[in-house]
């Protein structure tokens, strides 16, 4: 029964708090003329579509901070990073454009993403001597997550602000639901085990078959503990993550060219059409890999994970990977996140466990969020006090969040929590990002503002 008192309240008081800062936030947007809710795009804007309040001391910037600081500790705890909760919030409160409310919220999934990723390297597996970031799922998701970023970034010139609305709701309520199923599941096995280890503890029988009370023993061979350095050594693979600074690098460099030509030019096409066959490489690369390591496992009979994830990598199971990396990366594209609404409840979905896919969702959400966080900067696309403010609160938040976390894992001895973050933070954005979209839509229709598909070329 406390069980289900428990998961009842949790999400009761994300509900709650969720509901009341969208209703805030609509109903400050009454008073907000500057403020545009046009979809988020990392595309040349005019000039006058800027909109830069002035950094000052206020209840704006303070309750932006309060926000943006919970929003970066939780969300990057929960490997999903904020974004849906970060836009809202600099336009409708602070008073930013969308465009450059999206690239701010970019810097502030950068810091956060970076400060967990710098924890969580100093932080040892919980179960294996593998280091707590996995690099093969984060070789097989980000090359396809920054391209589905870039393709999102397409589609949001052309839909409608409607269907944004409208697949940010569908999406964000279905992942949320999902997490938090795969939350009391873990929870259930996680109270059976807790049960099961105070059995063992509490009982012992000894060799001549005498049932012994709070029997204590030593175990033959300690294990070797190891220092932070130790540790932050072990978790670094160099070799990987210079694959994934390579195609980071490639990204940037056209992306950057590409936006020093005409839009919709042969040249432009062309610049665009170069990101497919990077992000292809290495995932096929990275796909090959995995297939042949776990077909070489199965003839031998060795039935070990390859990785953290508890998945056959079938060709159909890997082309599912990469579909759901490019659609999370869609996702983020279209609404200035890191992609992570998708890659967070995915990673735990094929079983990989939620402080792995944490850390993992957190490091790839690093590479995009940054790759976005250098653009957005050569295009002059967000106010650079703003940017290294906010930034600083997301770099404490990140810290805050994972230390304080961890520490609450360590007292409740359950790694479920982190599942119930991420799928209150989902569900947090959803009623925010739906709340302010439909209002923002029936605006448009009262104001008998166009409602369709907009031209890509022209729109520009």
């Amino acid at each position: 029964m406390s069980t289900k008192v428990f998961l009842i309240y949790l999400l009761s008081s994300f509900s709650a708090v969720a509901l009341l800062f969208a209703l805030f936030l609509a109903g400050i947007s009454d008073f907000k003329h500057d403020a545009s809710l046009s979809p988020p795009s990392l595309n040349h804007g005019s000039e006058n579509d800027k909109v830069w309040p002035e950094l000052k001391v206020g209840w704006r910037i303070a309750l932006a901070t309060v926000i943006g600081f919970l929003g970066s500790a939780f969300g990057t705890v929960g490997g999903v990073g904020g974004g849906g909760i970060f836009v809202p919030m600099l336009t409708l409160i602070v008073g930013f454009d969308t465009k450059s409310a999206a690239a701010l919220s970019k810097c502030m999934i950068m810091g956060a993403s970076t400060a967990s990723v710098w924890y969580n390297l100093r932080v040892p597996h919980p179960t294996k001597e593998v280091p707590i970031i996995d690099y093969d799922l984060g070789l097989i998701f980000q090359p396809m997550l920054m391209l589905g970023i870039t393709v999102g970034v397409a589609l949001s010139v052309v839909f409608p602000y409607w269907l944004i609305t409208v697949l940010i709701i569908i999406l964000f309520i279905g992942t949320s639901s999902r997490s938090f199923f795969k939350g009391t599941q873990m929870w259930r096995e996680e109270t059976l085990l807790k049960k099961e280890m105070a059995r063992q503890k509490a009982t012992f029988v000894n060799s001549h078959g005498e049932l012994l009370i709070d029997t204590e023993y030593e175990q033959l061979i300690p294990k070797e503990e190891k220092s932070s350095m130790q540790i932050f050594c072990f978790n670094l693979k160099w070799k990987r993550i210079l694959v994934l600074m390579v195609v980071w690098v490639s990204f940037l460099l056209l992306q950057v060219t590409k936006n020093t030509v005409e839009v919709c030019s042969e040249w432009y096409w062309v610049l665009f059409s170069l990101q497919f066959p990077i992000a292809l490489l290495v995932f096929g690369y990275e796909a090959v890999k995995l297939y042949r390591d776990y077909k070489e496992r199965m003839s031998t009979g060795n039935m070990e994970y390859i990785c953290e994830a508890s998945i056959e990598w079938t060709v159909l199971h890997i082309l599912f990977c990469a579909l759901c990396g490019i659609l999370g990366g869609t996702v983020g594209g279209l609404l200035g996140s890191g992609g992570g609404f998708i890659l967070g409840p995915l990673l735990i979905e094929i079983g990989v466990i939620p402080q792995v896919a944490s850390a993992t969702a957190t490091f790839v959400m690093m590479f995009s969020s940054s790759l976005s966080v250098v653009e957005f900067y050569l295009l002059k696309r967000f106010p650079i006090p703003y940017a290294l403010y906010l930034t600083a609160v997301s770099v404490l938040a990140g810290f805050w969040g994972q230390y304080s976390v961890r520490k609450l894992m360590e007292v409740l001895e359950r790694a479920s929590i982190i599942v119930f973050i991420l799928s209150g933070v989902i569900f947090a954005s959803a009623l925010t990002m739906g709340v302010v979209g439909i209002d923002k839509s029936i605006k448009m229709i009262q104001d008998h503002e166009f409602m369709g598909f907009l031209d890509f070329c022209s729109s520009q």
